[in-house]
C-alpha cells in the first residue's frame, strides 16, 4: 500500500443477523443503549474519524427496524439485502462498491458499538505502513480450555488473539477471496479468514479490550457502562 487515501476508502456493516443468543424479540443490533440503537452507535463509532465515510449496511430481507433509526437519509449510507451467513452479507455489500471508486474497505460488526477512534486510526496507519490488510485484535488473557462438557485440553494462550473489528482490506482482493471461498464451501467466520484462505497476509493490530461485541444479555449492561465511561 503506497497510501490510503480517505476518499478511496469505504465501509461495510453486516447487520442481517437475528442475534438469537440475546434472548430478545428484537435483533440485537436494534436494542437500545442510552437512547440509540446498538447499530446507530456502531455506525457513529466507525465514522468518528471520517464523518462522511461511504457506508453499505446489509440488512435482513424483511428488516422492519432500520427505517425507525436515525440512519435513514444519512448522507453516504446505503442498504442492501443481506444473506444467511455473515460472509454472504458482507459480499452482498461489497458488490455495491465500485472498485473504480474505492480501493480499501473497513468491515465492522453491527453489534460492536464501542470502537475507539484511536484504534481505528491505528489500524489504518499500521496497515498502511505494513502494506497489507489487517484486523483489530486483543491478546487472549484467560486460561483457554478445549472440550465440553468435560475438559479435553488446556490450550496455550501464547500468541492467541481475540479477533475484533473493524477489519481493513483491499476491496477487490476481499471480494475475490469471499467469492471463491463461498464457492468452495469454506467456512468463513470473518473477513480475515477468507483472506487467510486465499493466501493473503493479514496484520494483527492490538486494539482495546473494551471494543466488545454485544452477543449475550449480560453484554448489554457492560456496553452501557463502557459507553457512559467513554462520555
Amino acid at each position: 500500500m503506497t497510501g490510503l487515501d480517505p476518499l478511496r476508502l469505504a465501509a461495510v456493516v453486516p447487520a442481517a443477523g437475528i442475534g438469537s443468543r440475546m434472548q430478545s424479540e428484537l435483533p440485537k443490533q436494534y436494542l437500545k443503549l442510552h437512547g440509540r440503537t446498538i447499530l446507530e452507535h456502531s455506525v457513529a463509532a466507525l465514522r468518528q474519524a471520517q464523518p462522511q465515510l461511504p457506508l453499505v449496511i446489509a440488512l435482513a430481507e424483511h428488516d422492519r427496524y432500520f427505517s425507525q433509526t436515525s440512519l435513514v437519509g444519512c448522507g453516504g449510507i446505503q442498504t442492501v439485502p443481506g444473506g444467511k451467513e455473515r460472509a454472504d452479507s458482507v459480499l452482498a455489500a461489497l458488490q455495491q462498491l465500485d472498485v473504480a471508486s474505492y480501493d480499501w474497505v473497513l468491515v465492522h460488526d453491527a453489534a460492536r458499538p464501542l470502537l475507539h477512534v484511536t484504534d481505528l486510526k491505528k489500524l489504518v496507519t499500521q496497515c498502511q505502513q505494513a502494506g497489507c490488510g489487517g484486523i483489530l485484535a486483543a491478546p487472549v488473557r484467560d486460561t483457554m480450555k478445549r472440550g465440553g462438557p468435560q475438559i479435553e485440553q488446556t490450550v496455550d494462550r501464547h500468541r492467541l488473539w481475540h479477533a475484533l473489528t473493524p477489519q481493513l482490506f483491499p476491496l477487490l482482493p476481499l471480494k475475490q477471496a469471499l467469492t471463491a471461498a463461498l464457492a468452495e464451501g469454506v467456512t468463513i467466520t470473518d473477513e480475515a479468514s477468507a483472506m487467510e484462505w486465499a493466501g493473503h497476509p493479514v496484520l494483527l493490530v492490538e486494539g482495546r479490550s473494551d471494543n466488545i461485541k454485544v452477543t449475550r444479555p449480560e453484554d448489554l449492561a457492560l456496553a452501557a457502562f463502557y459507553l457512559e465511561t467513554q462520555r
